[in-house]
């Protein structure tokens, strides 16, 4: 059975460090403290099976009153293809501390489709957007 939390404490927090760190392409090689310290401060939300444990997460960068980031969505690649990563960002979305939000925001390289079916759309101004972006902040040494 497919259950949904957006408590803190049920999150395996060594699955999600590991996907992130070494599967995905957003945020390779991030430190497990630098993680701790970002979910800490986010609103996170993650899918889980029975008998399986954790297969999907999403978090929002937030200030809990007019803007949310959404960062970090992620489903297992053995558990892809079944509505999971639908299902964890719309309750993310539907959590009360990120309700009456003026803007979420988010980046992607390919899941656009799925970001459309939940009414995101393409920056409607880019050039009113800036950003400071290090990709390699994680793999350089201390």
């Amino acid at each position: 059975m497919l259950r949904i939390s957006a408590d803190f404490d049920e999150l395996d927090l060594a699955l999600i460090h590991r996907f992130l760190s070494a599967d995905s392409y957003w945020a390779a090689g991030i430190p497990r403290d630098t993680l701790n310290r970002a979910l800490r401060n986010s609103v996170c939300c993650g899918v889980f099976l029975d008998g399986i444990g954790q297969v999907a997460f999403a978090r929002a960068v937030t200030d809990q009153a007019t803007f949310a980031y959404l960062a970090d969505v992620f489903v297992l690649p053995e558990h892809r293809g079944r509505g999971h990563g639908r299902a964890v960002v719309e309750a993310l979305m539907a959590d009360p501390r990120l309700q009456g939000m003026r803007r979420w925001h988010l980046i992607t390289r390919d899941m656009q489709p799925l970001y459309a079916k939940l009414g995101f759309v393409p920056l409607t101004q880019p050039e009113r957007h800036m950003q400071r972006h290090d990709p390699d902040i994680y793999t350089r040494t201390p």
